[in-house]
């Protein structure tokens, strides 16, 4: 076999040490790809596939990015779960015998992307660790592109759910898995199929404690005493910091802090709950639009926008800490003048957080600086209107506000307004910055002036009129003097050319002008980066304070957020008390409100404790608003615990500790499990982990099997719900199950409502208004009169209907055209569907919810 190149070598043996990864080779201005990465890179990336030379017969295939394009295709592939090697050039090729030393500077994975461009601006890029050794399970979630990592500990009962609740409330897009987490079988399926998360299995050896526990001690000193006493998320924090390592090679000196919480600092928001509510994205869709995140978030930075979305996939518990949010929210929406003058200072800063990434990680180049100190500039008058506030919040904000008034000179004095991109061309540092630098770069720029001047100077000094001072590639500048003249020429002047016309020489002085004048732009470029790094540098010893200030301005983002959308939608400040009870006057949904426009939205109460009002039974035709309703009150609870003013005349909110939901359902073909399978699985999990403190929405419990099974479970769960012994939770329970409408005179805490319907002959109107008793019909065939399906449809149906009611059930037989053979109707052939009934009944089997049932039924038909 013939001998590979060595540039092939070379690419082998980098390959060889990163083989799980597509490896980007740095050739000149692209970024070329070899053999199988070739191929994969061309079928994802549409790239077209050519060869190269290798040292062997058959050509390499090979295709390739442009380098200063690279992002937009690495992005693709790192989306489509892909890991990319960065390889680089590691030395001057100017400088390097032979062939140049290269090396993986960086992978790149789904979790560990910090480009800008390849990330979403108002949402966090989480890399997740999770670790079990025995009874509790480690958590820890990290954005490198921020530098957030957020810790906690998972114990107890149910603590798959936990864990579950935690993916989804976070999202990682790549997760670390170790230990006995691995053991959780349904784990996987739930990362692939609602995450779309790429999964990595480490080696038992990552998860070492005492490995683990030195990276995490070393890495983090101080902050290392707040996961101390929890040995499995010293596991998870310290294999999630040695695989950054790895991977990122430099900059996690940006990862400073750790932040742990606990389960009961929030309120438990599960994966059905967080996509029925459709908090930050839309069930259909998958869009902002219409969700709750899209009403609230009116923030004007990039870390804001983040803050507030993770604000509302953690609320809170803890009535202090939304009282404070609230106090400051109120203050704002009071001084009107002063928020918009706030809502626009905060308009122009940038995403400070990134920014500060890439200085750290030192990727950062001129605009990125600039753009900092664009985003600093108004901090002081931020800082001047935080100044005159009374709430306790806004207090707090001030004082870690840091006016990084140094850090603005700093980049103001030395970069220009309107940097290049590249910092390897020079043409960033402002003229007075560095005299060194404004030397060279006046020899550079005006070389032009200064042969002018050197020329007068040696006229003057010779005497000599047509003295000229020239230059060629061959001699560089020359003085040059006719033959006339000759005889007037110093011994300083060496003779370098003979002319017809003329003598060419040159001085050392000359010399020494001319190695400045052609040396200049090489040593002005130099020395431009050098500087440019030693203000890089500074900025990120300022790391800290900067970080400060960047929470501080994002807090005050949401808060600044939560007061324009309150005062542009009258919301309220709701009363948030340790009380069990809910009662909110004239709620309004806060998205449809929006989405209707001129339209009127209709509000409506609830009244909701763990006393006498428990359970609210909801009936009503379809389309009417049952949905929406229950919908609404637990956005307005949610909103509440965010510290969010509320859509609504007055609210009075006790804390609530989970808000469950049961709305509709799907099949999971994935799973084999078909939509009542589904539903029942949700049902399943909500009287687990429900306590009497939750909120429970429940829409059409039972409907995806037979009528009697399913008012049978229907009642079996609502029973279970209102009851203080077995959940006693608040619970708003819609269903199209009239016969339930009893459950009011046999349960306590249980009460009937239904939605308010106007109808004229077979037309109706759905007034949208909550009313207590329940509903007298279904009004199933107008609804379906509404939505258009034909007549013929709804007179069979109306027909069909009349003797279901009438409960007859004798063979009938119908024409529906004269001319058409008779049809078997749909009530069957028996004489006597009661005494039937009741012969095929099997008393000694028969349960008292059963009997109750039967008993239902036979007055029905009778």
């Amino acid at each position: 076999m013939a001998q590979l190149s060595p540039m092939m070598q070379q690419y082998f043996e980098i390959k060889e040490a990163n083989k799980d990864c597509i490896l980007f080779y740095r050739l000149g201005d692209f970024y070329e790809m070899f053999y199988d990465d070739a191929l994969t890179a061309s079928r994802e990336l549409e790239l077209t596939l050519t060869g190269r030379d290798c040292g062997q017969e058959e050509r390499a295939p090979m295709c390739g990015v442009p380098f200063h394009s690279c992002e937009g295709y690495i992005a693709k592939l790192v989306s489509r779960g892909y890991k990319v090697a960065i390889c680089e050039q590691t030395e001057d090729p100017k400088a390097a015998k032979g062939l140049v030393k290269r090396d993986v500077i960086r992978v790149i994975t789904p979790g560990t992307v910090m480009e800008q461009s390849m990330l979403e601006e108002g949402k966090n890029n989480y890399i997740c660790c999770l670790y079990s050794s025995d009874k509790t399970i480690g958590v820890c979630f990290c954005d490198i592109s921020t530098g957030e990592l957020n810790a906690t500990e998972i114990s107890g009962k149910d603590s798959y759910n936990k864990l579950i609740n935690q993916l989804s409330s976070y999202s990682p897009k790549e997760i670390l898995l170790g230990g006995k987490i691995i053991e959780i079988k349904q784990l996987p399926g739930f990362i692939k199929q609602k995450l779309s998360a790429g999964v990595e299995l480490l080696e038992d050896e990552k998860f070492g404690f005492t490995l683990c526990s030195k990276t995490a001690s070393n890495h983090f000193g101080n902050e290392f005493d707040k996961i101390k006493d929890k040995p499995d998320v010293i596991c998870a924090v310290g294999a999630l910091i040695n695989y950054l390592k790895e991977t990122q090679m430099n900059g996690l000196e940006r990862i400073n802090q750790i932040d742990t919480y606990s389960e009961s600092q929030y309120m438990k928001l599960d994966y059905n709950t967080q996509r029925n509510l459709e908090l930050t994205q839309t069930m259909l869709s998958k869009e902002k639009r219409g969700s709750l995140l899209w009403v609230i978030d009116k923030t004007k930075t990039a870390m804001g926008k983040r803050l507030i979305r993770s604000w509302l996939e953690h609320p809170l518990m803890n009535i202090s800490t939304i009282n404070n949010r609230q106090s400051a929210v109120e203050e704002l929406v009071n001084n009107t003048v002063p928020r918009l003058e706030l809502t626009e200072n905060l308009s122009g800063i940038f995403d400070i957080d990134r920014l500060m990434t890439k200085i750290v990680y030192g990727s950062a180049n001129a605009r990125d600086l600039r753009s900092l100190c664009s985003a600093v500039k108004d901090l002081p008058q931020i800082s001047s209107f935080l100044s005159e506030c009374k709430a306790s919040h806004l207090r707090m904000i001030y004082k870690n506000i840091d006016l990084l008034e140094d850090i603005h000179s700093l980049i103001d004095s030395a970069i220009v307004e309107q940097p290049p991109f590249t910092i390897r061309e020079g043409g960033m540092i402002k003229q007075g910055y560095n005299s060194d630098l404004d030397v060279i770069n006046n020899d550079m720029n005006n070389s032009k002036d200064i042969l002018a001047q050197i020329e007068t100077e040696q006229k003057e000094l010779t005497g000599i009129p047509k003295l000229r001072v020239g230059y060629n590639r061959v001699f560089g500048y020359y003085i040059e003097v006719t033959n006339s003249y000759k005889n007037m020429v110093p011994d300083t002047y060496i003779r370098k050319q003979t002319l017809t016309n003329c003598e060419r020489y040159i001085t050392p002085d000359l010399k020494e002008v001319e190695a400045r004048i052609l040396g200049a732009k090489d040593r002005s470029v130099a020395l431009e980066f050098k500087l440019f790094e030693e203000i890089r540098l500074k900025v990120a010893d300022s790391l800290e304070r900067i970080q400060r200030t960047s929470k501080a301005i994002a807090t005050l983002d949401v808060l600044n957020s939560f007061a324009n959308v309150a005062s542009d939608n009258r919301y309220v400040r709701p009363d948030v008390t340790q009380s069990t009870a809910i009662k909110i006057k004239d709620s309004r949904h806060p998205v449809v409100e929006l989405l209707l426009k001129n339209a009127s939205f209709v509000p409506n109460d609830v009244n909701l404790d763990n006393k006498s009002d428990r359970v609210a039974i909801i009936t009503g035709p379809n389309m009417a608003g049952k949905s929406t309703y229950m919908r609404q009150i637990a956005l307005i609870v949610l909103m509440a615990q965010i510290g969010s003013f509320v859509p609504a005349s007055s609210a009075q909110i006790g804390i609530v500790d989970s808000i469950f939901t049961r709305v509709g359902a799907s099949d999971d073909l994935a799973s084999g499990q078909s939509t009542f399978m589904v539903e029942m699985n949700e049902v399943a999990n909500i009287v687990k982990s429900a306590t009497s403190r939750s909120l429970l929405i429940l829409d059409e419990i039972g409907r995806g099997t037979s009528t009697f099974d399913g008012m049978s479970i229907a009642r079996a769960v609502l029973e279970y719900c209102a009851d203080k012994k077995k959940l006693g939770a608040k619970t708003l329970f819609a269903t199209h199950y009239h016969e339930l409408t009893v459950m009011e005179d046999l349960l306590d805490g249980v009460k009937n409502y239904s939605i308010a319907v106007k109808k004229r002959g077979d037309d109706i109107t759905f007034l949208r208004r909550i009313v207590p008793g329940g509903a007298d019909d279904s009004y199933g065939i107008e609804v379906a009169k509404l939505a258009g399906v034909p007549n013929t449809i709804i007179g069979r149906a109306k027909e069909i209907l009349a003797e279901l009611e009438s409960g007859r059930a004798e063979t009938v037989v119908k024409k529906s055209n004269p001319d058409e053979d008779a049809q078997l109707s749909i009530l069957g052939v028996a004489q006597s569907p009661v005494i039937d009934k009741i012969k095929n009944v099997d008393l000694n089997t028969l349960t008292p919810i059963e009997a109750m049932n039967l008993l239902y039924e036979l007055k029905n038909m009778i």
